[in-house]
């Protein structure tokens, strides 16, 4: 059996050009493209996604400020640095990088961004937008597992697909936008009893649950479609939460690095530039 390999990539570049030819014109017209990101403390998963998003707004023409914050920075201290962030004029898009350190709230702060400046769909107003199917503005990461399944021809519809990770951020937004493809969707998290049992039914896998190599081979079906959201930092690199030993049972799978990181970055691009 060949394995099919879904670099992100090819994904992304299907969209880098309308992105372009956007910030172009609104450029033309005296408009600047800014994306504001901020970082509090010093997670290092956040660092690599904040350098990478840096590199790909200023290749496309817009523009990246970044504002970190440390580790001792208050709830307050975040969500005021939003508020102005929200008026300013300047600003096409807010994302802050999460998780958040633990003693800040981050339900909190994605709720204080304004929708229009909300380019991850952190505010509970998006995501209901989201949940009512009025808009395809769900959170980056999940449109990045869809644009990539979709850009493969993927089928989803009536497949079991398992979730595993149940953050606002990944696991469920994405889990809605699968049920929206008409794929039959478990949602697994820590409390899950028997998931080897339960991964080991799915025709399509989404890892998005943040620990290094998490689903091992044992765990999954010959052929299983994987798409691995993790991007862990550890000595030597940047792993996903799938066992390499696992991909290597998968009829398809998304690399880590090279794959959904790098389509994800392009859906913020896409988000950015929807109102140019």
């Amino acid at each position: 059996m060949k394995t099919l390999l879904m670099k992100g990539k090819p994904v992304a570049d299907a969209y880098r050009e309308i992105i372009s030819a956007k910030i172009a014109a609104a450029r033309a017209k005296g408009v600047k493209v800014t994306l504001a990101i901020i970082v509090v403390g010093d997670d290092p998963a956040s660092h690599v996604y904040k350098d990478r998003l840096v590199k790909l707004v200023e290749s496309l023409g817009g523009e990246a400020k970044v504002l970190e914050l440390p580790e001792t920075a208050t709830q307050d201290e975040v969500i005021a640095m939003i508020k102005r962030l929200n008026h300013n004029r300047y600003v096409t898009g807010i994302l802050p990088m999460m998780p958040m350190p633990k003693h800040i709230d981050g339900d909190a702060v994605g709720a204080a961004i304004t929708m229009s400046k909300d380019v991850d769909c952190l505010n509970p107003k998006s995501v209901g937008e989201v949940f009512l199917g009025r808009s395809r503005w769900a959170p980056c990461t999940p449109r990045a597992c869809m644009a990539t399944l979709a850009h493969y021809g993927i089928e989803l519809k009536g497949k079991n697909v398992v979730v595993v990770g149940r953050s606002n951020v990944v696991g469920k937004p994405v889990a809605l936008l699968l049920l929206q493809e008409h794929a039959t969707v478990t949602v697994c998290h820590s409390r899950t009893k028997d998931l080897a049992g339960i991964l080991k039914t799915a025709d399509v896998i989404v890892a998005a649950v943040g620990v290094p190599a998490f689903i091992k081979p044992e765990m999954v079906k010959k052929g299983v479609v994987i798409v691995d959201v993790g991007i862990n930092a550890v000595e030597g690199g940047l792993v996903g939460d799938v066992d390499p030993a696992a991909c290597a049972k998968a009829g398809a799978f998304t690399p880590v690095p090279g794959g959904i990181g790098v389509v994800s970055n392009m859906m913020v691009m896409d988000m950015l530039s929807r109102n140019l």
